[in-house]
């Protein structure tokens, strides 16, 4: 059977939002402030999206609930050589629609989800070919060792063959242009959880998979997840019952939430950096009034603009304390990541940083458009504009352009953006991870730079991230993580403005474990 969504777009209704989902203990109401963004799982490298997505597609290996790798639609793998992985697939696995679980499928989801226009290479990069072995096994064949190969299969998920040429959905969805594909808006994965219907800005839901493989920990048989932007209004949800669980309260709201005898908050430091980008690739800056020049690609621009942020500020002002300020591009869970590296770049100094745009040729500033999600970060919008004022303070005048994730995010995948805010969380826990999607020279062609939007290029960075793909001594390894990370900071690279503390509430009788990913867990989750 195959489970379509419901296409139509309607406007936002509060009431109609707020009393979706079936009654009873075992139904999650959950809310957010913003929806996922396809259903395609290999069209878009987005958390929310994935914290969907990895209930209905599953990947070959997963995390536990210590992020340990272990088993999933594999059972079993074996290093024949430093670059052929073999497989053995788990048997007796079903897809939502009934079909079996063959090699036939990995071979496909991988090949599909290595080539453009999937946003998802990151998660196979190293791999060069997928073949079968037999009907239950399959062989990896690697351009190089990888010592973090199974952490990045975590994020490659597994699509029935079949089902995606039947259905014309053989490559994946090209998000930045827009495209639709039969695949964007339906899913047949094997996961615990089946997509029965998706009302994009209205609801996403799933039911229990009953033929699932193996067993939920909780008691969860359906989910209803309602987007809701509204910080009040979300908030509200919550603590009148309304919903049970919220992913993303707004911080404002947290003193009365712990107030309610009716609601718990469980917090924890999240595996995301909010940073800063900027257009380090156009010769000319579109707005700024400096014909023929873009000021972003001189080092003492971007240092100015640094210095200009009072991270202190908004880390109690604007964050209310639920934040860490960054000074590197990975937080402190991230391997790779240091307590020397985490240090302040150049302390907060307006004098300063009016003195490096003096000494860079631009005394009186120039004009800079700052893009900025309003849905996805914890006070996404409220950040920028607390640096839209600090930067105008030393000359550079700036204008906020804030939209919904789902458009800003496409601009940045096309590099339309002078300065933008973004966030980057690290599925694999490895430092790797950002710096090939974040900070490589971006090809269009690989993972490399994928969300490089400010396009900018460095080939001692580049040398040195092609090295940590294929280090297998983890000494040298992390040596050289430490230098590459070091020189994205000496350079201003990208401007690290904290990394996210997220906090989850919900109704006094959920039961559920906080996820440095971000992504919520319906099977660990039980419903009182």
């Amino acid at each position: 059977m195959n489970h379509r969504p419901n296409f139509k777009l309607g406007a936002l209704c509060v009431a109609a939002l707020l009393t979706t989902g079936a009654a009873g203990a075992a139904t999650m109401r959950w809310a957010g402030a913003n929806d996922i963004l396809t259903v395609d799982p290999h069209a878009q490298n987005h958390q929310t999206t994935h914290a969907f997505l990895q209930q209905v597609y599953e990947s070959l290996v997963r995390y536990d609930k210590a992020y340990k790798i272990e088993p999933a639609l594999a059972t079993k793998w074996t290093q024949i050589s430093p670059t052929q992985v073999r497989f053995e697939l788990r048997k007796g696995v079903k897809f939502h629609d009934g079909a079996p679980f063959t090699a036939d499928d990995v071979v496909f989801s991988l090949t599909r989800a290595m080539t453009p226009p999937s946003n998802m290479q990151s998660a196979v990069q190293s791999v060069k070919e997928v073949k079968k072995v037999d009907d239950h096994t399959v062989d990896l064949i690697l351009k190089g060792p990888n010592p973090i190969l199974l952490r990045e299969l975590t994020e490659a998920r597994i699509m029935n063959k079949a089902w995606a040429e039947k259905n014309n959905s053989q490559k994946s969805q090209d998000y930045a242009a827009k495209e639709e594909n039969f695949a964007a808006r339906n899913a047949n994965g094997t996961g615990p959880f089946i997509m029965v219907g998706w009302q994009p800005d209205v609801k996403v839901t799933l039911k229990k998979n009953p033929n699932w493989w193996d067993k939920p920990t909780g008691n969860i048989d359906e989910v209803v997840f309602t987007p809701i932007k509204s910080a009040a209004t979300r908030s509200a949800a919550l603590i009148s019952g309304q919903v049970d669980f919220v992913a993303d309260p707004p911080p404002q709201d947290l003193a009365r939430m712990k107030g309610s005898p009716d609601i718990k908050l469980i917090e924890g430091a999240e595996n995301r950096t909010i940073f800063l980008g900027l257009d380090q690739f156009r010769d000319e800056l579109p707005g700024a009034g400096t014909p023929g020049k873009n000021p972003l690609k001189d080092k003492r621009v971007r240092q100015a603009l640094y210095q200009a942020i009072d991270s202190a500020g908004l880390h109690s002002r604007t964050m209310r304390n639920l934040s860490v300020p960054a000074g590197t591009m990975v937080a402190p869970m991230v391997n790779g990541w240091s307590k020397a590296l985490d240090e302040r770049a150049a302390k907060y100094d307006v004098e300063a940083a009016k003195k490096l745009l003096a000494d860079a040729g631009y005394p009186n500033g120039f004009s800079l458009k700052l893009d900025c999600p309003n849905d996805r970060y914890v006070n996404d919008e409220a950040i920028c504009q607390a640096v839209t004022a600090m930067w105008t303070r030393i000359g550079v005048k700036t204008t906020l352009q804030a939209a919904p994730m789902s458009q800003f995010v496409t601009r940045v995948m096309n590099s339309d953006v002078s300065a933008y805010l973004f966030g980057w969380g690290v599925a694999t826990f490895d430092a790797l991870y950002s710096l090939d999607s974040l900070m490589a020279t971006k090809d269009g062609k690989t993972s490399a730079g994928v969300y490089n939007a400010g396009r900018f290029s460095n080939a001692e960075l580049d040398t040195k991230i092609g090295q940590i793909k294929v280090e297998m001594d983890m000494g040298k390894r992390d040596a050289l993580l430490a230098d590459a990370l070091k020189l994205v900071k000496d350079e201003y690279l990208y401007l690290p403005v904290h990394h996210q503390i997220r906090p989850w509430a919900m109704r006094n009788n959920v039961d559920t474990q906080h996820r440095a990913d971000d992504r919520p867990m319906p099977v660990w989750t039980t419903i009182k």
